[in-house]
């Protein structure tokens, strides 16, 4: 949040529970507290939906083209509405980068800095790029994806990395282990007992779990199949919808809800939107237990509360003003998904069939979506489940080794001199200055500061004698929380460390 407040261009990535999502939210809240809407997008309609933003694509103009012309470039410069919500901008949030085509980043590059005229990346936009590499690779129509990090757009914008490595969503320490282990390309003979301990026949799974497959035949099979086992008749709900028949469209593709959503009594769901009261996530899953006097469905969660489930909106929004918006119940059927619109859920459980896994990743995103190894039961399992991109495992080096730099070079930075820089930014946005205390005085000290004054270890670089220290300790044995007095270093620093040299660290 500190290197965000001061208008830095910055990759902000670290592994599936981490708090991406939260940060941004933090960061846009940030923004619009002090006047300033940001441009909210994503590569992809369903990521773009989870945001309340729009596609990049369909942001920048650019649409389904593969290549710009001068032609294309000067088309798109001179439509009004794109021309007005480009030079309007000041922050442009990308989320799901890692799903982006180089080619693609390097088009929106090339269309900011013709409508905004300006020779800087991305037109003079603060640009904060989202998303966590290991997950699923860009689709290239044809040929081979480039990934977004080695875009020439990528290297003009010198985008500073922040990577959040605390992780929030796994609270069993062998199953964190296991997909450290495959971030690191560390799997070995120990994880892969752990999985073969989860392979469950389709009888042995329990009913009412989400079932994850790589492909939609599958999954559409396997639902329509479920719920017409059930008795009674199903009550249908009808998506509303208003604005343009084009983004109407857009909305209805990457809606996780059905444009027509059947649920019976019994039927297995799940929730495909968070809850602004924070009775349920994306991804919540439940059994209807009923129908409410308004004919709402009410779901029994699986941590047993019961909730009415009343209509939600989808919106695309420029600038914070509505484009278009769908209305529908926040559920889909849950007895199966396909692994990629399960990106960006947390489940309790999941039945998982990774036997036809066929993308670098494609595991790697099943297997994070589940918060702890009881909850995970595999009907098979193929060698490219486990394998991440070697591409993104050599590029990830450079991005932690980045991301500690730029964590001490901020800490070294006093609180008056950030203050300033975050003054100026919001300043150089046209959005209201930084609110001080009542007394006037400056802004409080960030976490940064006062783990730094608590600690002089804390973000502070590591020489080569400490890691093969950090080695020694952790192959004798030693826990990371023990290392962590020893060294004089945060437990969470410890367990990054280890991550980052190729180990694996107990929790405890």
């Amino acid at each position: 949040m500190d290197i965000l407040k001061t208008g830095a261009n910055v990759f902000l990535t670290g592994e599936p529970g981490a708090g991406k999502t939260h940060t941004v939210n933090r960061y846009v809240a940030y923004l619009r507290e002090h006047g300033i809407e940001p441009a909210l997008t994503a590569s992809t309609g369903i990521a773009a939906t989870h945001i309340g933003g729009m596609t990049i694509h369909s942001w920048s103009g650019i649409g389904i083209a593969r290549e710009l012309s001068p032609y294309d470039l000067d088309r798109i410069s001179s439509n009004e509405r794109i021309h007005r919500r480009l030079t309007k901008a000041k922050v442009l949030i990308i989320d799901e980068v890692s799903m982006l085509d180089g080619q693609m980043l390097g088009m929106v590059d090339a269309v900011c800095r013709a409508v905004r005229r300006s020779s800087a990346a991305f037109g003079g936009l603060q640009t904060v790029l989202v998303g966590d590499f290991f997950q699923l690779p860009p689709v290239s129509r044809e040929g081979r994806a480039i990934y977004a990090f080695r875009s020439s757009a990528w290297d003009w914008l010198r985008p500073v990395v922040c990577y959040l490595t605390e992780q929030h969503r796994q609270d069993d320490a062998a199953y964190a282990s296991l997909l450290a282990a495959i971030r690191c390309d560390g799997v070995d003979e120990t994880h892969f007992e752990l999985l073969r301990s989860r392979v469950s026949s389709r009888e042995a799974v329990p009913r009412d779990i989400v079932k994850l497959f790589s492909h939609n035949v599958d999954v559409d099979r396997l639902n329509e199949q479920a719920l017409a086992k059930l008795g009674g008749e199903a009550k249908s709900f009808m998506m509303l919808s208003t604005g343009p028949e084009r983004l109407v469209e857009a909305l209805r593709r990457s809606c996780l809800s059905p444009e027509n959503l059947k649920v019976k009594k019994d039927a297995a769901v799940m929730f495909t939107r968070n809850d602004p009261e924070r009775r349920f996530v994306n991804g919540t899953l439940g059994t209807v237990i009923g129908f409410s006097a308004m004919g709402h469905p009410i779901v029994k969660t699986r941590g047993g509360a019961e909730i009415e489930a009343e209509p939600m909106s989808w919106n695309i929004e420029d600038q914070g003003r509505p484009l278009a918006s769908v209305q529908q119940v926040p559920l889909r059927l849950a007895w199966a998904m396909t692994i990629h619109k399960s990106q960006g859920m947390s489940l309790d459980a999941a039945m998982i069939d990774l036997g036809s896994a066929f993308e670098y990743g494609q595991g790697y995103v099943a297997l994070s979506r589940v918060r702890r190894l009881s909850g995970l039961y595999l009907l098979g399992c193929n060698e490219r489940a486990t394998q991440v991109h070697p591409e993104v495992l050599e590029q990830d080096r450079a991005f932690r080794e980045a991301s500690d730099a730029a964590a001490a070079h901020m800490v070294s930075r006093s609180v008056a001199a950030r203050a300033a820089a975050e003054h100026n930014f919001i300043a150089a946005c046209g959005g209201r200055a930084p609110r001080k205390s009542k007394d006037g005085s400056a802004p409080a000290a960030s976490f940064m500061e006062k783990a730094k004054e608590e600690n002089a270890k804390a973000y502070a670089r590591w020489s080569p004698e400490e890691e093969r220290t950090l080695s020694s300790l952790f192959r004798a044995g030693v826990s990371a929380k023990e290392i962590a007095r020893r060294m004089e270093r945060q437990p969470g620093g410890i367990r990054s460390r280890l991550k980052k040299l190729g180990l694996v660290a107990d929790k405890g």
